[in-house]
């Protein structure tokens, strides 16, 4: 996975995809979508934290809409809720045609202490 783009409450989140990531039938495995969602939901909210916290998921919760095979997905992640404690996301997954084959949801939770040290500094809108 590569992070495409990353700002104050979005995001977007490429993968090429490779016969690893697919399941028996030769389609993507589940899994693989939920990581991408998981992810692009993870940083679309990972900015209005204060430095030095960490951020879990509390849920995760996902539709697969239409299989895909081959190419590249990006996910698009977006925060609805900013929080201080509980913040709340959603990402929706695209194949390389434009059709959306995923659409998640997740609640995650700021842990204090917890901070990843990235090099960069956060920055909130004004």
């Amino acid at each position: 996975m590569t992070i495409d783009e990353l700002n104050v409450d979005s995001c977007l989140i490429g993968l090429h995809l490779a016969e690893r990531h697919l399941q028996p039938f030769g389609i993507v495995h589940g899994g693989v979508l939920a990581t991408l969602i998981d992810t692009a939901t993870f940083w679309a909210a990972f900015l209005r934290l204060p430095e030095d916290a960490g951020l879990v998921n509390v849920d995760l919760k996902l539709n697969y809409l239409k299989a895909a095979t081959r190419g590249h997905l990006r996910a698009e992640g977006r925060c609805l809720r900013a929080g201080r404690q509980i913040s709340y996301a959603e990402a929706r997954v695209f194949d390389e045609a434009g059709d959306m084959v995923a659409h998640g949801t997740s609640t995650l939770m700021a842990l204090p202490g917890k901070g990843l040290k990235l090099g960069v500094t956060k920055f909130l809108p004004d």
